[in-house]
């Protein structure tokens, strides 16, 4: 958990620098492909699940290290061509997972919160889930297990295999040539992005674009169909962890109100999106069916409420890095109370940029929850040992969000909602 801790505390800043680039570049572009509430809900996505990564709240059920002791037909040392073998080990198995959470609608769930964003940029890149609980796909691993391949190294690249997926996430590069015909670029993910029905289901590729060219999955980005972005059942929401249960929660309804066993057990395990015969017209869903004229969530929010939005944003990341930074001295079970005082405080500011009555509600419990945690512990588990009257400028913080909260809610949002009345 601490090493995982520090090395997140490294590779945020980083992110959070190439995203601030691309938005300056895209307003000298004149181009706006990053809006504030979207970014701010897609680094909150990015927020929930380093969180959730570094408390170790996920299990595997089948482990690497126990297929490379048991089924090993050698082993070899970590040599750099070792690494370079366990990487593209390691994109065949990102290939086939990723490839099955498109293609199967119980493991569509985990997956469609990095599709959520209706814009395509390098903060979406962050949507990553906190519903995937349990790691099913360990077994893709098996032709590095053969080769007796290290754990250790396999440990080493996992990390660095994701996070050289965050760069393709942009519509400010083009094609890359000769780079096209072997790697995933820009042009090749904006496909797998969008809702278009040329693009739907293609290019699962997470580095190497060469998997969905052998096995039938490569669409090229044409000229003359400009990709759509989101998902089909738009999520309609700025709150990361509702979208992450969106669709579990469909499915559940469906299951429940299907009439025959055979469909409340088989839709687990259908193509994503399938419904038993009849259900669209019984049961409805919100669904976009032309790509080309829908309107785009949440575009109506006042300026005050972004900024308020971002500085929250920042607020919470500083309290995770704080996290992350002393994991160990903070240790058990006391990382878990933090992390669940995260989650709520991502719950509760992001209900309020749906503009949600009920985020003042989210709020005064988050503004209990501190103030448990400061009467409890003496302070913020360690933290007045590092920052000078670090008890009072929370407690200011809590109250100011507190009494923000209630002013949108009370106050500005009722403003609105009777201006729209007006208008009608």
């Amino acid at each position: 958990m601490d090493q995982y801790g520090k090395i997140l505390l490294i590779a945020m800043p980083f992110f959070l620098l190439l995203i601030f680039i691309e938005r300056t570049y895209g307003y000298f572009k004149g181009i706006d492909h990053s809006p504030i509430m979207d970014s701010v809900s897609s680094i909150s996505s990015g927020m929930t699940n380093a969180v959730k990564d570094a408390l170790g709240l996920s299990i595997s059920i089948l482990t690497y290290e126990y297929m490379v002791n048991h089924v090993a037909l050698f082993h070899i040392k970590a040599t750099v061509l070792t690494f370079v073998i366990a990487f593209i080990a390691i994109d065949f198995y990102g290939y086939w997972g990723h490839r099955w959470a498109h293609q199967i609608n119980f493991f569509w769930n985990k997956h469609a919160i990095h599709h959520s964003s209706e814009e395509f940029n390098l903060a979406c890149a962050l949507r990553q889930p906190i519903s995937s609980f349990v790691s099913l796909f360990t077994f893709l691993l098996l032709p590095a297990a053969l080769l007796g391949i290290p754990s250790t190294v396999i440990a080493i690249l996992l990390p660095i295999h994701l996070f050289l997926q965050f760069w393709y996430h942009t519509r400010y590069i083009g094609k890359l040539g000769f780079l096209e015909k072997f790697m995933v670029t820009p042009s090749h993910h904006r496909v797998h992005h969008a809702i278009n029905p040329e693009y739907m289901d293609k290019n699962h590729g997470q580095i190497f674009i060469l998997w969905d060219k052998w096995f039938g999955t490569f669409q090229e980005e044409l000229d003359s169909v400009p990709p759509v972005f989101g998902i089909t059942r738009p999520a309609q929401t700025w709150n990361p962890i509702r979208i992450n249960f969106q669709h579990l929660g469909l499915l559940t309804k469906d299951a429940y109100h299907a009439e025959n066993w055979k469909d409340k057990l088989t839709i687990w395990f259908k193509p994503t999106g399938w419904r038993p015969e009849g259900f669209d017209e019984k049961h409805p869903v919100n669904k976009i069916r032309n790509v080309y004229s829908f309107e785009k969530y949440g575009n109506q929010h006042s300026e005050l409420l972004k900024y308020w939005s971002v500085f929250q944003l920042f607020s919470t990341l500083g309290l995770i890095s704080y996290l992350f930074g002393n994991i160990g001295t903070i240790g058990l079970p006391n990382i878990f109370v933090v992390g669940l005082f995260i989650f709520l405080t991502v719950y509760s500011y992001t209900e309020l940029m749906d503009t949600s009555k009920f985020s003042v509600f989210w709020e005064g419990l988050r503004f209990l929850f501190a103030l448990g945690i400061l009467y409890f512990y003496g302070d913020w588990f360690g933290m007045s040992a590092l920052i000078p009257y670090s008890n009072l400028i929370l407690i200011a913080y809590f109250s100011l969000s507190l009494v923000m909260s209630s002013y949108f809610v009370f106050v500005e949002f009722k403003i609105e909602k009777n201006i729209l009345t007006y208008d009608n």
